[in-house]
């Protein structure tokens, strides 16, 4: 129903390249050179700058990419909704969710769907990711949202959202006056972070040895199994802790805490969605569905 070649280019640049959008889509990468010129040729612009390591969207593919999220999201909620509408969808679905899940994301998510499904009862299980995968298999849960996925050949992954994990600090900090900082700055900062065993933790650790640093060389003042611990001690201290996004929506909107950059360092995740391989469960597909179309807006 709508066009394909916004589906290339917004496959190109959320994917990072015409080669991994080839194999997302499931075409050829002349076929997605093809379709992208063509928006260019449409519109006479350009899209990307192709010469850069990663290739990169230019003014215009920026502003395209807003419109392409746009238009998506409403498609995903007209199908959603004209797939539900009247089909007196009831029975009872038991959801996991990840800690930062649970306490971020999922309620907006789930009140939005007894709203359309009033009939509809949930049960919800908070667990770490490793935890949910088992409850899945033991068919203790019926889907689940996790923020670190395995790879076990029994459960179908999904991509639902993108999880930035960014640098932050409190507004007014003296320490960083600038809104981006280089990489050996971050030796010169205090850290507040998260246990042992959280994936949050892993994945920083992670991201920082790709780029020759060793997460215990810097300066850890503290370390917390809270994320809003970290952020009730940042509101009252000139720390630094490396942050879902989607954690601090309220802080950032109202001004408490500030997200800091780092030159050549980007660090996210995705949630996804998880459940059995080979499922047949309409209520199952139908909030598979939902999650899928809703606007999970940072």
């Amino acid at each position: 129903m709508f066009d394909f070649r916004l589906r290339v280019f917004y496959s190109v640049a959320t994917k990072g390249g015409f080669t991994k959008a080839a194999q997302d889509l499931g075409i050829s990468q002349p076929a997605v050179t093809k379709h992208i010129k063509e928006i260019e040729s449409h519109y006479q612009v350009q899209l990307f700058n192709r010469h850069s390591i990663p290739i990169s969207l230019t003014a215009q593919g920026e502003m395209l990419l807003v419109y392409a999220k746009d238009i998506f999201d409403l498609y995903n909620k007209l199908s959603f909704d004209l797939q539900t509408l009247g089909k007196g969808i009831e029975g009872k679905i038991r959801i996991g969710a990840s800690t930062t899940i649970t306490q971020y994301v999922l309620s907006a998510l789930l009140a939005n769907f007894r709203s359309k499904l009033s009939d509809v009862q949930v049960e919800v299980f908070s667990e770490s990711s490793a935890v949910l995968e088992h409850l899945l298999i033991d068919n203790r849960i019926d889907v689940a949202l996790v923020e670190n996925p395995s790879d076990n050949a029994r459960i179908n992954y999904q991509e639902l959202i993108k999880d930035p994990i960014v640098l932050v600090c409190r507004v007014g900090n003296p320490y960083v006056q600038s809104q981006t900082i280089s990489v050996k700055d971050l030796f010169k900062l205090s850290f507040l972070l998260r246990e042992k065993g959280s994936g949050t933790l892993e994945l920083v650790s992670l991201k920082l040895k790709e780029i020759g640093i060793d997460i215990n060389d810097l300066n850890c003042e503290m370390t917390f199994s809270s994320t809003e611990s970290i952020k009730m001690y940042l509101m009252h201290s000139n720390s630094f802790a490396f942050i879902s996004q989607h954690a601090i929506v309220k802080e950032l909107k109202y001004k408490e805490l500030r997200i800091i950059n780092i030159a050549c360092l980007e660090i996210s995740r995705y949630f996804d969605v998880i459940q059995m391989q080979g499922q047949n469960n309409t209520l199952v597909k139908t909030f598979v569905d939902f999650a899928k179309s809703y606007d999970f807006k940072l």
